[in-house]
């Protein structure tokens, strides 16, 4: 049976208090390393909420873009229509000075269509037959009569003169009335488009608005991430500083064991060199200081 070493009183009481210090220590550390493993936890579930938060936020973000490229469409789109109205509003203004022109390259007399002179001549002839004319006035009124029986034929010999010039007229006419629903028609596309144009810009505010809030959102988790991972990076030095303290106690005790094996097997070499002597005197000092209220500790 080897010897068992025998701590002084002195060593004793260090002994005792080292491991009521190390059962002090791993209490704490119980509880310290419990605290860590839940911020851990915490943490772990910041960075997922965190990693929700950043996939959630690439949908308005790609919708913004989305919306910026069609705003952007509809601005171009709306340039062009502004550019055609200008020129429909063009076209209008010469369509008008056309029609002027046209009207004043007729000369009077062509503007004036048979079929008028013939219920002016109608007039004159039932104004004849139903009145009782001074003789002067009579003869001025036979003499109109004449005049305008010349103007009907010369008005049915231009009669092919008059209907172009008609045509042209209607012409001009119709192009101006094209021209002016041209431009209304192009006046009523700006309004749709920027209608829409402004409704895409709104609708970029929007996600915007949402894709800001997610940041803010993702900033908070951050800072709360921090936060926990300081909290964390605190109990960690806590604890390793309770961990060097305890191996720093577990090397004392070793070490006052140590040199109790040390002394004893001094101790019974000089009394007994026969190893039953030394097991046989080591026993009995042990019993001794036993029961001299010592205590031992194991190797």
């Amino acid at each position: 049976m080897p010897p068992r070493q025998v701590l002084s009183d002195e060593d004793d009481r260090a002994d005792r208090e080292d491991r009521t210090r190390l059962r002090e220590l791993d209490h704490k550390l119980d509880g310290l390393l419990g605290r860590r493993q839940q911020l851990i936890a915490e943490m772990r579930r910041l960075s997922a909420e965190q990693k929700a938060l950043y996939d959630r936020r690439q949908e308005p973000q790609a919708e913004v873009e989305a919306l910026y490229a069609q705003h952007g469409e509809l601005g171009k789109k709306f340039a062009d229509l502004r550019r055609q109205r200008d020129a429909a509003r063009t076209a209008v203004q010469e369509a008008v000075i056309q029609l002027r022109e046209l009207k004043l390259s007729f000369a009077p007399g062509e503007r004036v269509h048979p079929e008028q002179i013939r219920r002016e001549i109608a007039e004159l002839e039932l104004r004849q037959q139903t009145r009782a004319l001074p003789i002067d006035e009579e003869n001025a009124l036979i003499t109109h009569l004449r005049q305008r029986s010349r103007d009907l034929k010369e008005a049915e010999a231009r009669a092919g003169v008059v209907a172009e010039h008609e045509r042209q007229r209607k012409d001009a006419e119709a192009k101006i009335t094209a021209a002016r629903a041209e431009v209304e028609r192009l006046g009523l596309e700006m309004t749709r488009t920027k209608t829409e144009r402004d409704a895409k810009m709104t609708a970029v505010r929007d996600r915007l608005a949402v894709a800001g809030g997610l940041v803010a959102e993702l900033r908070a988790k951050g800072k709360a991430r921090a936060d926990v991972m300081d909290q964390i990076d605190g109990l960690s030095r806590e604890i390793a500083e309770l961990e060097r303290e305890g191996r720093r106690i577990l090397g004392a005790s070793r070490a006052r064991r140590d040199e109790a094996r040390k002394t004893l097997r001094t101790y019974t070499r000089r009394r007994a060199p026969d190893e039953d002597v030394l097991a046989s005197t080591a026993d009995a000092q042990l019993e001794e200081l036993l029961k001299r209220g010592k205590i031992t500790l194991g190797g």
